[in-house]
């Protein structure tokens, strides 16, 4: 395949972790398990969505594009699930459906955060709707800070484990039980084949791409000085705002999953001026092209072509 384009990016006036303030609300009593499948009944039932191979998930300020597939269909997420849904830059609130032949893979462009009051059952169902439809695997992506010196801003890690500091799971309650079991196991929670296949892709690429675990905060304020020590000193990597509610609920359902996590700046305390969305920005710019190539390669041979 010549062109490994799977991802472009726009990042032109978007901030890689953007920020949006609303009201959190009471839990919905609209939205239950139960409704979720028939959610994803009508979803079949609307859209030609045959086989379902994966879902993808675009971190901030990323447009999803899939080589040797269609497009074939946007859909609004409004028009999919019953609760409010909040505007953020660089996340478009849609789903792509790229389909080649009866093959399809759904591509969020975008995601749900909790920082801006979705409920845990709300961030997670994208996931388990693709999983009601078929998908078998999960790859995402996610900006995120570096926690380490040793992790140039640009650098792509490839999520080996994470530490959810989040306050909140999206197996409490009454979700914990109709998808799976309620004590998942995560000794696993990010597949090591496709982590190796992910590393190996990226040298073959020209590039090198490091495995790191995934410190999950629930943000939306930058962390300080002292809370990037803290996260360093019991493990992270790398920090970040997102992905751990969609993981959790991906391997409760059997899914299995690839994260890539674009380092996008040094987190505070780690270089002697303030962070700033324009540094951040230009950074992603640059590492553009080795995320691009990375991820082609590994859907080129994840899904290779009859």
């Amino acid at each position: 395949m010549a062109d490994f384009g799977l991802l472009t990016f726009d990042f032109g006036l978007i901030p890689a972790r953007a920020v949006a303030y609303v009201t959190l609300r009471p839990m919905s009593a609209d939205f239950t398990p139960d409704v979720l499948r028939e959610i994803a009944d009508d979803f079949k039932a609307r859209h030609r969505t045959g086989n379902v191979r994966a879902l993808m998930v675009a971190g901030s300020g990323l447009t999803l594009d899939v080589p040797d597939w269609e497009a074939a269909e946007e859909v609004a997420l409004a028009e999919v699930f019953p609760f409010p849904l909040h505007e953020l830059m660089g996340h478009r609130q849609t789903m792509t459906l790229w389909r080649r032949g009866e093959e399809t893979i759904l591509a969020m462009n975008g995601r749900f955060h909790l920082y801006q009051g979705y409920h845990p059952e709300e961030v997670t169902a994208p996931v388990r709707l693709a999983a009601l439809l078929g998908a078998e695997m999960m790859l995402a992506t996610n900006a995120s800070g570096a926690l380490d010196p040793s992790i140039p801003a640009g650098s792509l890690v490839v999520v080996s484990d994470h530490i959810n500091l989040q306050g909140s799971n999206p197996l409490v309650g009454a979700w914990g039980l109709p998808f799976g079991p309620q004590f998942p196991d995560m000794s696993e929670a990010y597949d090591p084949e496709l982590r190796r296949m992910a590393l190996v892709a990226a040298k073959e690429a020209g590039f090198e791409a490091r495995e790191g675990v995934y410190a999950a905060v629930l943000g939306p304020s930058f962390e300080t000085p002292a809370e990037v020590r803290m996260l360093g000193q019991i493990g992270g990597a790398v920090v970040g705002m997102s992905t751990v509610p969609e993981v959790i609920a991906a391997r409760q359902l059997g899914l299995k999953v690839l994260v890539v996590s674009l380092a996008s700046n040094p987190a505070a305390g780690l270089v002697d001026r303030p962070l700033t969305h324009e540094e951040v920005l230009e950074t992603g710019k640059a590492a553009a092209a080795n995320l691009r190539k990375l991820l082609g390669l590994l859907v080129q041979r994840i899904f290779p072509s009859s």
